[in-house]
């Protein structure tokens, strides 16, 4: 028999470690070669790993929540499966203790009883000491009745269930008996009554609620600590007015009526981007810092951020200086729908070359945008407001769209930004002037 270390590969784009989400196999379980195996979180996106070869899964060394590293072994795949029954004779033969995955039987500390000693690898038994979880009273459903980390958990989750339901006195509850012997004398009670001179105190301590730091959450908050440490962030912020973009907007829908679709604000703020970028090219590029070289890139990769449930999301809309405002319509709802769904392939959702986030849908006034590095711009765009602005002297109410614009201060100076915008609100106060642009 031969055993297959699987180790976490280089997923591409300069990835040095990832998060293990979950496994899509089990100890024991027969794999063929590329089926899927295991769920890991870069900071770009959630990856499937296949198999590297058919055989059983071994030892499952990288729980979930689990960050490690390219190289890091994440489990060994035995091409043939041994028998446990033989391998438990061979190993007895030599140490007089039956094999960590066969049953054996084992005296109990003082006592002349027998115990049977439940199959488990060595790393679900240190799983399972983490939790503090018996094994004796976890119910093993891996091949041949060996316990696999996922009944671990579920008996973890399954107590903790127990111990919100079942009274602090304990009643007549195993479980709760168990669950108390297992935590040990130093647990803390939630509250204690007391009565003294016919008056009755309770004192209640309050535990806060803990939520995992991982998946998307914790791989957004690296990219974005590596971005806010990494360039110098300066961000610009102006208004400019919306009111003929609105109308024109307005007629759009009217024409795209008949064919059950509408278009929002965004696929215009995007070719108007577009036409920024071509006008001050130091937005659309990258900051070599080894070759000492800025290189100004020649394709227009929009990314654009969605939220989602389970985090922020950059999906791509690609050339999109050779899309029509329609096409760029189209492609925002796919990509939107598709980060929902999480069906977005890896290549969708990286090589942007400038990104939007788009805050009107929300609300608020202003923001500053972390940049999507390594790029060296963003651009917030927000809530289109009715305000009263000064006309050829006189107060009119307009419709008012506020711009953030975010920039790495080593690649762009605050006078490009200022001109930057400029040519931005030029186009969206007078919207029918980017039809002259237009392929």
């Amino acid at each position: 028999m031969s055993v297959v270390e699987f180790r976490l590969p280089d997923v591409g784009e300069g990835i040095h470690e990832a998060e293990i989400v979950k496994w899509l196999v089990q100890e024991g379980e027969r794999v063929q070669e590329f089926d899927p195996m295991v769920e890991v979180q870069t900071d770009k996106a959630l990856v499937e790993l296949p198999a590297p070869t058919s055989g059983y899964i071994g030892e499952i060394l990288a729980t979930p929540g689990t960050i490690a590293k390219v190289g890091d072994v994440l489990v060994r795949i035995e091409t043939q499966k041994v028998s446990t029954g033989l391998a438990a004779k061979a190993v007895g033969a030599v140490s007089g203790w039956a094999a960590e995955d066969s049953l054996s039987v084992v005296a109990s500390a003082g006592h002349g009883t027998s115990a049977i000693r439940p199959k488990a690898t060595p790393g679900v038994r240190h799983y399972a000491r983490a939790l503090g979880v018996p094994l004796e009273a976890v119910e093993g459903t891996g091949p041949a009745g060996r316990i696999t980390k996922q009944d671990v958990e579920r008996y973890h989750h399954t107590r903790k269930s127990a111990e919100r339901i079942v009274p602090e006195d304990g009643g007549d509850s195993l479980l709760w008996a168990a669950v108390k012997r297992s935590e040990g004398p130093a647990s803390a009670p939630k509250s204690r009554l007391r009565k003294d001179d016919d008056r009755q105190d309770t004192e209640v301590t309050h535990t806060p609620i803990r939520v995992p730091f991982r998946g998307i959450r914790r791989a957004t908050a690296e990219h974005v600590k590596r971005s806010a440490f990494t360039a110098p962030h300066v961000t610009a912020f102006d208004e400019c007015d919306a009111t003929e973009l609105v109308r024109l907007r307005t007629r759009w829908n009217a024409l795209l009526e008949a064919e059950g679709k509408r278009v929002s604000y965004l696929p215009f703020l995007i070719k108007a981007t577009v036409s920024a970028l071509k006008a001050f090219p130091f937005f659309n590029a990258r900051l070599d810092e080894s070759a000492q070289e800025i290189e100004l890139l020649p394709e227009y990769h929009i990314g654009i951020a969605v939220d989602s449930s389970e985090g922020l999301f950059v999906p791509v809309i690609r050339n999109a200086d050779q899309l029509t405002v329609k096409d760029i319509a189209d492609e925002i709802t796919r990509l939107t729908e598709g980060v929902r769904q999480r069906t977005l392939s890896q290549d969708e959702l990286r090589g942007s070359t400038f990104t939007i986030t788009n805050m009107g849908p929300i609300g608020g006034l202003f923001a500053t945008p972390i940049l999507n590095y390594p790029e060296v711009g963003i651009l917030a765009v927000h809530q289109i407001q009715r305000k009263p602005v000064a006309r050829d002297e006189q107060v009119v109410i307009r419709d008012v769209l506020s711009l953030s614009l975010s920039f790495d201060h080593r690649v762009i100076d605050g006078a490009t930004s200022v001109r930057f915008l400029n040519h931005l609100k030029h186009l969206i106060e007078n919207p029918e002037s980017l039809m002259l642009e237009l392929r």
